[in-house]
């Protein structure tokens, strides 16, 4: 408000050194502090004064230019498209290739703030030539420059498969796949992070993660002490998994889903949710990986978080993983209804509170209309009977007429437990699917028991 923006200008082009250090440092600052004032070092006509003797600079002054460009960039696309336009990413990738490696880090750091907002900026920065210098960075001894390196080489894959494999033909698979082991846990996490931002695009890209042989050494990671590498890890692997059966068969043989089992348990929250999308996209893909997770016991621990969790994301991740398992076959479904599973989801179903997010409303529905579709286990269907809203009765009483023409024992407990009963009371429809199924029901028994 005072001017000093204006006033700090024309002393990036003083005569003394530290002058025009200190000048570019308040700048940054001012800069970082919020958007309306990295406008206003925009708007100013600061950035070409900023970077137009930078290569001749030393390296103090060039590590707070880099800082200034990194403090404007991370506000919007629209303040990093202006440093693109005033020809910074030149000047950065000349301070990547300086021998000093704060000057390198300070460079990678800016790199990354402009390229993590959209496609065409992350496009920019691999035009500019910064991607092999960012490989270079990543097998440089210092460990922050390694971290940094490995976040903007992430940044860069996430937008598109063609910007994963800019990154992927640099060569950087093999040098982030070393890095895993590493004791470091923030490296650790830039590290897993820009492997899924690879893997997540096609199955070329993720067999291409996998050939890096990250598999067993990144199951190590869902152990780790760090809960941001623990959900990096699961991530990795779920982004791996979702894309073929054969990927997915791979991790199971690996041991990798009774890994993710283990961390399910072992954790909470967030950290749990990668891992629970990871059961459910192996579980997915075929009835025989379906019953890996089954076998691995994989389903108490979904049921947990299904009543522990309080986030409804979560719980419809958990509901959904739940469906996937229990969609394929009799047995399958058998297995989920066994471990309690349907009345925990019609709970949350029927419950008020949930009923107010739609979203997690139908995943709850779709996975409970995954798993009695197949269920005919009629002891576990029994109890929701009594507490089932008209839409959900539906696929009960449909699987109800499916078993009990072909089951004599069936039939006497159905009418011994009050099931039988409770069906005469359902209002049907003349003529609708519900009525049909009621009919099978009671054509199974004489006209005076069913009286």
């Amino acid at each position: 408000n005072s001017g000093v923006v204006c006033l700090l200008r024309p002393l990036l082009l003083d005569v003394v050194p530290s002058i025009r250090q200190t000048t570019a440092l308040a700048l940054g600052r001012l800069a970082d502090y919020d958007v309306d004032l990295a406008e206003a070092v925009v708007k100013a006509g600061i950035l070409p004064q900023l970077i137009c003797a930078l290569p001749e600079e030393n390296r103090y002054y060039k590590k707070t230019a880099a800082f200034v460009l990194r403090a404007v960039a991370k506000h919007s696309p629209q303040l990093a498209q202006a440093i693109v336009q005033c020809g910074a990413l030149e000047m950065l990738v000349i301070c990547l290739e300086d021998f000093d490696p704060g000057v390198k880090e300070g460079a990678s750091w800016a790199f990354g703030y402009i390229a993590r907002h959209n496609p065409e900026l992350s496009q920019a920065v691999v035009d500019a030539g910064a991607v092999p210098l960012l490989v270079l960075c990543i097998q440089e001894p210092e460990i922050a420059l390694k971290r940094i390196a490995a976040s903007t080489l992430s940044d860069i894959s996430k937008h598109s498969p063609e910007l994963a494999q800019t990154v992927v033909d640099a060569g950087a698979i093999a040098h982030l796949a070393q890095m895993i082991l590493n004791p470091d846990a923030k490296l650790k996490r830039q590290v897993l992070s820009a492997l899924s931002q690879i893997a997540k695009h096609s199955v070329d890209l993720a067999e291409l993660v996998v050939e890096a042989e990250i598999f067993p050494v990144v199951l190590t990671c869902l152990k780790d002490s760090d809960e941001f590498v623990k959900k990096n890890g699961a991530t990795l692997i779920r982004e791996i998994a979702k894309h073929t059966p054969e990927l997915s068969q791979f991790i199971v043989n690996s041991g990798g889903v009774a890994a993710v089992i283990d961390c399910i348990g072992s954790c909470r929250g967030t950290v749990r949710l990668p891992g629970i999308m990871t059961l459910g996209y192996v579980a997915a893909h075929s009835e025989n990986l379906s019953m890996a997770v089954i076998v691995s016991k994989g389903i108490p621990p979904l049921c947990v978080c299904l009543i522990e969790e309080h986030e409804d994301h979560i719980k419809a991740a958990a509901a959904w993983a739940l469906g996937q398992i229990g969609r394929h076959t009799a047995e399958h479904a058998r297995h989920v209804a066994v471990a309690n599973v349907l009345p925990t989801l019609l709970d949350i179903y029927v419950d008020t509170r949930s009923s107010e997010d739609l979203k997690m409303k139908a995943s709850i529905f779709k996975a409970l209309k995954n798993i009695l579709q197949k269920c005919t286990y009629l002891p576990a269907l029994e109890p929701l009977l009594h507490e089932a809203p008209p839409n959900i009765m539906k696929h009960i009483i449909g699987q109800f007429s499916k078993v009990l023409p072909h089951d004599s024992k069936a039939r006497r407990l159905f009418v011994t437990t009050g099931g039988l009963k409770k069906v005469q009371e359902i209002k049907a429809e003349p003529g609708s699917l519900l009525q049909e199924y009621i009919n099978t029901i009671n054509n199974c028994y004489p006209e005076e028991i069913v009286r």
